[in-house]
């Protein structure tokens, strides 16, 4: 009996969305995974915002969603979008809205233009009898300013009316569900019915994005399953609250990779509460490493990197590998537009000969240095075979001057009319 060749896992073909854009950008269909973000100034704030969106966007967020929830923060929107423009930042804004949308940009009209998304929450658009009203009025708005529209669900601001109504049905059932199960139909609910009334307000079904989120992992991958299989609208992932530092990052990663591995998910942004002091482009950059370590999308080389162990005494390949990644992380907004590709690259950085000759081959540039008792010496592998070895205190900068010489002979520029 032969032994069955192994083969690779890849992720399932993408569930086949409704292909919309958001602004210049596609989302759902053949489109690729976007990366979104969100800004936490005060939208009033002008300078402040615009800083932030231009932070995310140069940090690779292709859409940005900003907070809309007083008057001067809906007169703010055009300001931030000529202050965004005259600076070549050309990402497309989403207005978040909660509770009071339909005001907003009724008397704000300039900012309905500004915007290129409107994010409604079903379980907070209105109240009682004022709730349809208010839909309708925002899905008119999106309507005549020919915009699109995220109906974002959400565990904690759930249609209470509707939760109700399904547990009364629940509780008629011959077996019931559980709880849970019923609040995770409630948010479902909540989102298609939603979605359903849109379109019949006149909203074409590719202006609409959905997303129903929740802030626990297996609920998380619980909807979205089941979501998917009852629409064909794109989807926003994203798990809400997923916290801080590698608690948000780790559960966010969890609940996300498995649904993209499954083909599930249009666009997806990941929700980190930043430490004190830090830049709100974290959440980008872990996106955009969540799709590319997945296969998904390519947006900057990265470095596999040796973890260290007693053969590694020195730190100087942890010091090497911080530089090698800031390096091409710092220089891919240029090579994304005089070298396209150079995101594919793939760099190895190890700490002794265990592992390190052989992982540099794999990379297109690997370098292997010395362990404890090794030979001083870093031999230099690109593309598999043994280039040079390099030896003494400017070992860091003589790899990084490698990486530019590969990507400068491997990566073409575009043309001059391109």
């Amino acid at each position: 009996m032969s032994t069955p060749v192994p083969t690779a896992a890849l992720p399932r073909a993408r569930r086949r969305s409704l292909a919309g854009r958001v602004g210049r950008i596609a989302v759902g269909g053949d489109a690729p995974v976007v990366v979104q973000s969100m800004t936490n100034t005060d939208t009033a704030d002008v300078a402040s915002t615009t800083k932030q969106v231009a932070e995310l966007w140069r940090a690779g967020s292709e859409l940005v969603r900003i907070t809309v929830n007083t008057a001067e923060a809906a007169a703010a929107v055009p300001r931030i979008r000529d202050k965004l423009d005259l600076m070549g930042v050309d990402v497309p804004l989403i207005g978040d809205f909660h509770y009071n949308g339909h005001t907003l940009l009724t008397q704000e009209p300039a900012a309905a233009v500004a915007l290129a998304k409107y994010r409604i929450n079903p379980g907070n658009v209105g109240f009682g009898r004022k709730r349809d009203t208010q839909f309708a009025t925002l899905i008119e708005l999106a309507i005549r300013h020919d915009k699109p529209v995220r109906i974002g669900a959400n565990w904690g601001s759930l249609d209470q009316e509707l939760a109700a109504r399904l547990m009364d049905e629940n509780a008629a059932r011959a077996e019931p569900w559980d709880a849970a199960a019923v609040l995770r139909e409630a948010l479902i609910r909540s989102a298609l019915d939603s979605a359903a009334r849109a379109v019949e307000i006149g909203l074409a079904p590719e202006r609409i994005v959905l997303s129903c989120k929740v802030s626990g992992v297996q609920d998380l991958i619980a909807v979205y399953r089941n979501l998917a299989a009852r629409c064909d609208y794109a989807l926003h992932l994203g798990l809400t609250e997923a916290g801080m530092g590698s608690k948000g990052i780790v559960a966010s990663s969890a609940a996300l990779a498995v649904l993209l591995q499954e083909g599930i998910g249009d666009t997806i942004r990941i929700s980190l509460t930043p430490e004190p002091g830090q830049s709100r482009t974290q959440e980008v950059i872990v996106a955009q490493e969540l799709l590319q370590t997945m296969g998904l999308r390519a947006f900057t080389p990265l470095v596999t990197a040796c973890p260290g162990c007693g053969r590694t005494t020195s730190e100087f390949f942890q010091e090497l590998a911080k530089v090698v990644q800031e390096h091409v992380r710092g220089k891919m907004p240029e090579w994304k537009i005089t070298h396209p590709g150079a995101e594919n690259l793939t760099l190895a950085v190890m700490g002794c000969i265990v592992n390190g000759p052989g992982e540099s081959r794999h990379a297109n540039i690997g370098i292997s240095l010395p362990g404890t008792g090794e030979a001083p010496a870093a031999p230099v592998f690109i593309d598999g075979k043994k280039a040079v070895t390099l030896r003494g205190e400017n070992i860091a900068q003589e790899f990084v001057a490698l990486i530019d010489d590969y990507v400068a002979n491997t990566y073409g520029r575009l043309p001059a009319s391109a």
